[in-house]
């Protein structure tokens, strides 16, 4: 027999065999419809203002970093191949994986890395400023040396890696991840296509990432409207929160669990009057029931946390954090500040109204808070408004969001607490929590790392800092029967490279 012919037979029976594994039948469509309510801010990974949720996605399947984050929260190779921490944690060595190229064709050097790590410095991403000095230390060697001694920088290297030469990553999209951007159409569509010289293709194994071809992901304007569009069949898939996914044909859709990786609050701004008082936050705290909201808004999908790090985050979170409901409490708390149904205190809750669910969650506290002698009202902005008044401007009392973390780490969700920080837009201020937490940042014993995690949400729950609710369960559904292959991770992103089409009978 035919020699190429012997090995073309063999292939064919592998390529069996591993559909046979997997108990359903691959090779089916090859495109995915995918529904956001949100679409990016930017398009350039290292443009350090804020984005949203659904654009991060985005942007997790088009840049890689010298590591990605796993779905256990560990930390694979990606753009490096390997690395070793030197020197008590003071200096990481990585060794770039040979032959990745970007989206352009070019592949990608050591040069290129150095040039997104100093520009994420320059651009003050989280944890950059802990970085003395990034070399190339050889043609694939990238040298990385901190300020000081930091065992949990790993996770911070999952920042994009870009072309040092491309003079506008705004409108010249050029990554090394599996899908390249096709095009986009501001609140219209993102056109997502396969990178065939994506590096992972080359590992010589069958029905390697990505295994679509075409993701279109459509914007719309609410959920409600993306509602309509997957009953019509417009879309093939779409992430939802539980009182949405609830409303769906389970025979029509699959539905997957998936956290949102993200801590949902309501977010007080400590330094606006009444709210600089902490018996008022207090009060506010003990006169919320949080099980209330999750049973009214996400029909009873969901667990308190009263933490301002994620569950998920098990080794560093405190469980013990949540301030019971106790309306008695709330209203002596009031009481003591200056409050009674004579001079009442005022709240009002700023929210983007693009989130349905936050919009629920807030009307629902208003209720609650009535209960015990505060008029709060809510007041809806859109995205952009939020973004320039509340995050940026600071000038609010209150607001209701969802706080995710750009990297797996603990560390990060709070960061943005102390005193100094861009992104502490509640204000919160207070000496001994930033003393804590920059002993984190340079404690190399994972055991005394561990109990300085736990004492920095002590401080910022008994300092009341915001109301913590939970961390959102959310559910990616798809038509039934269409797909597979759907991977979760502890951050919010949707990674469109495992999954595929599932094949008819």
């Amino acid at each position: 027999m035919n020699k190429k012919l012997v090995l073309f037979l063999l292939l064919i029976t592998v390529i069996a065999l591993l559909s046979a594994c997997t108990g359903k039948k691959t090779g089916g469509t090859s495109e995915l419809r995918y529904g956001f309510t949100t679409e990016p801010k930017t398009l350039d990974p290292l443009n350090n203002k804020n984005d949203t949720a659904d654009g991060r996605s985005i942007l997790f399947n088009v840049f890689e970093g010298l590591v990605k984050p796993d779905t256990d929260g560990t930390f694979l190779p990606c753009i490096a191949e390997s690395w070793t921490i030197e020197q008590n944690a003071l200096v990481y060595v990585f060794t770039i994986r040979e032959g990745v190229r970007f989206h352009d064709g070019s592949v990608v050097s050591a040069a290129d890395v150095k040039f997104s790590l100093d520009t994420a410095a320059a651009a003050g991403f989280n944890g950059f400023n802990r970085i003395k000095n990034v070399s190339v230390t050889g043609d694939n060697r990238i040298t990385l040396t901190l300020n000081t001694p930091d065992p949990e920088f790993l996770p911070y290297l999952s920042v994009a890696i870009v072309k040092a030469d491309n003079i506008d990553r705004e409108k010249n999209i050029i990554g090394t991840g599996p899908f390249f951007i096709e095009s986009f159409i501001s609140q219209r569509n993102l056109v997502l296509k396969k990178f065939d010289d994506y590096w992972q293709r080359r590992l010589a194994q069958p029905l390697d990432v990505p295994r679509l071809d075409k993701v279109t992901i459509v914007f719309f304007a609410n959920v409600e409207a993306l509602m309509i569009a997957l009953r019509s069949g417009n879309i093939d898939g779409a992430s939802l929160v539980g009182s949405f996914a609830s409303q769906l044909d389970h025979r029509k859709f699959d539905i997957i669990d998936n956290h949102s990786a993200a801590v949902h609050l309501l977010a007080l701004n400590n330094a606006a009057s009444p709210l600089d008082d902490v018996r008022v936050r207090k009060a506010i705290n003990y006169g919320i029931d949080v099980q209330g909201i999750i049973d009214g808004a996400f029909f009873g999908n969901g667990s308190p946390s009263g933490s301002p790090i994620i569950p998920g985050l098990s080794a560093y979170y405190d469980a013990s954090l949540s301030y019971p409901y106790e309306p008695n409490t709330a209203r002596a708390l009031l009481g003591e500040a200056g409050y009674d149904n004579i001079r009442k205190l005022t709240l009002d809750i700023t929210v983007p109204s693009e989130y349905t669910m936050h919009v629920d969650t807030a009307q629902v506290i208003v209720s609650q808070l009535e209960k015990v002698g505060i008029a709060a009202s809510v007041k809806l902005v859109d995205w952009n408004t939020w973004l320039s008044d509340v995050y940026r401007g600071h000038n609010y009392q209150a607001t209701v969001i969802s706080l995710d973390s750009q990297i797996v780490s603990a560390r990060n969700f709070l960061a943005r607490y102390r005193s100094d920080n861009s992104g502490n837009f509640i204000s919160f201020s207070n000496a001994d929590f930033d003393k804590v937490y920059d002993a984190i940042l340079t404690e190399t014993d994972e055991v005394k790392r561990k109990h300085l995690y736990l004492e920095a949400q002590r401080i910022i729950t008994s300092n009341a800092a915001s109301v913590y609710i939970q961390d959102i369960l959310y559910y990616k559904v798809f038509r039934a029967g269409a797909y597979d292959g759907v991977k979760n991770y502890p951050l919010l992103v949707v990674d469109f490279s495992t999954i595929y089409g599932i094949k008819k009978n």
